[in-house]
């Protein structure tokens, strides 16, 4: 009997949020699509939208209490930890070496933001409140925990469609740009190639790397301090020399546990009844914008570049300034092999690839900043 009340419970909305879980697990084992990440997320969107999930609600005694992904979000999300936390694991496995070697990377990274104030508007425009449209806008970044410090902040309505968007578009990365970066470019500009010769960095530089950016990022937008100084306290581990097993650990286990709590923690914001709606569609949309025009930003940048510089810069480096590291720098040299088999872009393309991490939090911190101030 209380089978039978279980399936006359279930809904068409609770049946398509397990397509979308089934297809999150697909991608994660079949296509090897960020699995630590989308297999909890598929995993868990299931899990919530059985009738009468006892992972979001438990009764006893004929009251109802918290249920353990609900209790694991108001502990790992609600309160910003886990993403702090999976940012000391991200800059422990950052190596700025070859950003430092050639610093006008930092400059693509910048540049390959655009999408993120461009869809913003745009946002705006389709009726979402401006603190929506600004969680929205960060979706183009392809950085997940700035995504989700973002939309927590501001308290979005559509935190688990941005989620969900963020990190399935990171995943989605060698199947986005390719195109888009062809769209924009020609044969001959994809097929330009760039001398690599580093110039050596010190220890002492890459030590003070980390500090100084946490400084300055905190003078310029103090909002992004937390995920700036966890990103940049996670480099500064790796780089002292001194905390090499920490280091390791930081980046194996920390990032690992974190991204799997992450994940199936995401999902109690993927009940039926929050995640189908046409909002939850539009946002999806949208988050694609941002990172098209993103992409498109970065090598429309260095386009503008070469107007000017004797030395010129392959294009497709420009798109890797976006945050998804190191997926996006492996796509750039991956199209310039296809292109010239004797065409090395890689580092360079790393460069502009950890500057574009950098970039991301700089920009969720101003978005954090300004925002707040244009709401009154």
């Amino acid at each position: 009997m209380l089978i039978l009340s279980n399936l006359i419970a279930i809904t068409w909305q609770q049946v398509v949020m397990w397509v979308i879980g089934a297809i999150l697990i697909y991608l994660a084992i079949k296509k090897g699509m960020e699995p630590t990440l989308l297999l909890p997320m598929g995993f868990g969107a299931i899990l919530v939208n059985l009738p009468l999930s006892g992972a979001i609600d438990q009764v006893y005694n004929g009251e109802v209490e918290q249920g353990v992904i609900d209790i694991l979000f108001r502990a790992g999300i609600a309160n910003e930890l886990f993403p702090l936390l999976l940012f000391i694991g991200i800059g422990a496995m950052i190596d700025f070496g070859p950003l430092l070697s050639n610093p006008k990377m930092l400059l693509f990274g910048a540049a390959a933001q655009f999408g993120i104030f461009f869809t913003i508007g745009v946002a705006t425009l389709f009726g979402f409140e401006l603190k929506d449209a600004a969680s929205i806008g960060i979706i183009g970044a392809a950085d997940g925990p700035t995504s989700i410090v973002v939309a927590n902040f501001f308290e979005s309505n559509y935190i688990g469609a941005i989620m969900v968007a963020a990190y399935s578009y990171m995943a989605l990365v060698p199947i986005v740009q390719p195109p888009v970066i062809r769209l924009v470019t020609t044969k001959k500009e994809r097929q330009i190639r760039m001398d690599y010769a580093p110039d050596a960095v010190s220890q002492k530089v890459k030590i003070l790397f980390p500090i100084i950016v946490t400084i300055i990022a905190g003078i310029a937008a103090p909002r992004s301090v937390s995920l700036i100084g966890f990103l940049m306290f996670g480099n500064l581990i790796r780089e002292c020399g001194v905390l090499g097993s920490l280091s390791q650990t930081a980046q194996d286990v920390l990032a690992n546990l974190i991204t799997l709590f992450l994940g199936i923690t995401v999902a109690s914001k993927m009940r039926a009844d929050l995640f189908v709606t046409p909002e939850t569609f539009m946002i999806l949309a949208l988050g694609l914008i941002a990172f098209i025009f993103d992409t498109i930003g970065g090598v429309m940048f260095a386009k503008i570049l070469n107007l000017f510089c004797r030395k010129k810069i392959n294009p497709m480096v420009g798109a890797a300034g976006i945050s998804a590291f190191p997926m996006s720098a492996r796509v750039i040299h991956k199209m310039g092999q296809q292109e010239d088999k004797q065409n090395f872009l890689l580092m360079h393309a790393v460069g502009a690839n950890v500057s574009g991490q950098v970039a991301s939090v700089i920009a969720g911190g101003l978005i954090l900043t300004l925002v707040p101030n244009l709401l009154g």
